[in-house]
């Protein structure tokens, strides 16, 4: 295939890296700034560097842009990709964006199919792509149409890309669940950081700190738009966790061991039933 990649930072990267590592299809590269491009040049990542009108030999489309960056990718471009071709996004939310996209991909002739690659970093840009960034991680599809051979075909890339299994979901379900596995663990690690204790922490952490902390390391512009179209779901698991921090708190206000023990225990439990 000639695979069309849009956006080369951490995610769009990685794919073209990982397609050219693992597969015989032809990357093209398109990205608002020229570094990332010659770099991605440079390193075999991509084949060639394209433009909007390399968008017409496309078969496969993968847009690694912001979220509402990805809608006003498609909005202003959709006319000019290939009639047939499959597009995928590699967004963290979904149901803000998959009914547009699927919108423009249904007028244009196109096959939309939404993707989350379950991988990443705390760093970003192209300089930490990988090309192995995605081995043994899950990969997230959401066949927002229908178009089995277009699902059929990314389920493939995506195992040859070394993914340890395609986990099918609607746009309600990924969003549900992300706010729960990816979204709130940073938010966690960014207040766990602004305690005025933190930044005399040196010396007096170890792995605890560094497991909590790590994506406090953030990409403020992305994780915004992430939050905040994603807030429903999001803020019902912050409530969640400020409940079950309350009740860890007035059991120590109230020097009662026995429920503070309780507590301790039945997270324990839900961890080893998970067998984690």
């Amino acid at each position: 295939m000639n695979i069309v990649v849009v956006g080369l930072g951490i995610i769009g990267g990685s794919f073209a890296k990982a397609i050219k590592k693992y597969t015989s299809h032809r990357v093209i590269g398109i990205n608002r700034s020229e570094q990332p491009l010659q770099e991605a040049l440079a390193c075999g990542a991509i084949d060639e560097i394209g433009s909007p009108e390399s968008l017409a030999l496309a078969d496969l489309l993968i847009i690694g842009l912001f979220p509402k960056a990805a809608v006003a990718f498609m909005e202003q471009n959709a006319s000019l990709i290939r009639k047939g071709c499959i597009v995928i996004d590699t967004a963290g939310i979904k149901s803000e964006i998959c009914p547009r996209l699927t919108q423009i991909a249904e007028e244009n002739g196109l096959f939309f199919v939404g993707c989350h690659p379950m991988a990443g970093k705390e760093t970003n840009g192209f300089a930490s792509s990988e090309a192995d960034l995605f081995v043994n991680a899950s990969c997230i599809l959401i066949p927002c149409m229908e178009a089995p051979k277009a699902l059929e075909t990314v389920s493939e890339l995506a195992l040859a890309l070394r993914f340890g299994k395609v986990v099918l979901s609607t746009p309600a379900e990924h969003d549900r669940m992300i706010a729960f596995t990816s979204q709130l663990p940073h938010a966690i690690a960014c207040a766990y950081v602004l305690s005025e204790v933190c930044p005399r922490h040196d010396g007096f952490s170890a792995g605890s700190y560094r497991d909590v902390s790590r994506v406090a390391h953030i990409n403020e512009a992305l994780w915004s738009e992430l939050f905040l179209e994603n807030r429903t779901a999001l803020i019902t698991e912050i409530d969640s966790l400020i409940r079950h921090l309350s009740d860890m708190k007035q059991a120590m206000e109230a020097g009662d061991q026995q429920a503070l023990q309780e507590i301790l225990r039945s997270s324990r439990l839900v961890k080893e039933a998970l067998g984690e």
